[in-house]
């Protein structure tokens, strides 16, 4: 996954160093915003912003407090780089939350691993499911919204397994783990794979991902997921279940009852930014897209397409 990282720089001078520093690195993509756009760049989320105060005519205590005031980026990174070294200064500054204050002559190094650090930091944290490692549903939000206020054209694709329960009360909550992550790594597998792309992966939880692409061509990644799960799936089976084709649970009643083999279903919502206009807006239809993919037998994938008329 891409790393936006803003560089707040009047002067060009910080990116510079910084695109020398990451050179081949391509998950880091720093992006040089005067000051005078901030307000403007503010409309997206970066992974942290770094401020050159000494290449901007903008008050930095300004620019951190409008930063700070911002609704989708008040928890935002935010460092300073500075050649003032008065204490009181920086104090003032760090008052106004922000985490990091590198002090001018940059050391290169130091630069280059503070900035790497905090982002491996940022992605540990994120990562609010330790069965998967995936971002949970507030990163899984943050995207969603960032690409609405880009106005972008992107999909977002709803995963989720079908007769799971009934493979957990066969096979025991642990063996239903080796499946969730089995999926996870499917997913992201072919999520990521394709280059030059800013794709996400989030895990909602329990047996749901959500998945987010640029415009592609979602009918192979999906046909490659179902492909890959269904292969893979069988290896979580006895031998005896995968010869009959199902799994035998007693209901409350003594009666046996037949599950089909856990499949994977994907329902697929091509967000047009004329379109939708929420989270929410995406959600509900995603709830519509995921009951059609659904009610097919087997693994399944339903596309929605909704078009300016």
């Amino acid at each position: 996954m891409i790393q936006d990282i803003y560089v707040i720089d009047d002067k060009n001078e910080l990116i510079v160093i910084l695109n020398k520093l990451f050179e081949g690195m391509n998950q880091y993509r720093f992006i040089n915003v005067k000051a005078e756009e901030l307000e403007l760049a503010l409309r997206n989320i970066p992974a942290l912003i770094i401020v050159d105060e000494d290449n901007t005519d903008v008050n930095v205590i300004d620019i951190c407090n409008t930063i700070r005031n911002d609704d989708d980026n008040n928890i935002t990174p935010l460092a300073i780089v500075s050649s003032n070294i008065d204490k009181a200064h920086r104090i003032e500054i760090l008052k106004t939350s922000v985490q990091y204050y590198i002090k001018k002559p940059i050391d290169e190094e130091y630069l280059f691993y503070t900035v790497k650090n905090i982002i491996e930091l940022l992605y540990t944290n994120r990562k609010v499911s330790p069965l998967t490692g995936l971002p949970g549903n507030v990163q899984i939000q943050a995207e969603m919204k960032k690409r609405l206020l880009k106005q972008e054209t992107f999909a977002i694709l709803y995963v989720d397994l079908d007769n799971f329960k009934a493979y957990n009360d066969v096979y025991g909550f642990s063996n239903g783990d080796e499946i969730i992550k089995f999926t996870a790594k499917v997913i992201s597998q072919y999520v990521h794979n394709v280059e030059d792309s800013s794709n996400f992966v989030g895990h909602i939880g329990g047996d749901d991902f959500v998945a987010i692409v640029d415009k592609t061509d979602y009918d192979k990644i999906c046909q490659e997921i179902i492909i890959e799960f269904d292969t893979g799936v069988e290896a979580f089976y006895s031998k005896e279940d995968m010869e009959r084709g199902y799994v035998e649970i007693e209901n409350r009643k003594g009666v046996l009852e037949q599950f089909p083999m856990t499949t994977i279903s994907i329902a697929v919502v091509e967000v047009d930014p004329n379109v939708f206009h929420s989270t929410l807006e995406i959600g509900e239809v995603g709830a519509q897209v995921k009951h059609r993919a659904k009610s097919i037998m087997g693994s399944a994938y339903v596309i929605n397409r909704r078009k300016t008329i």
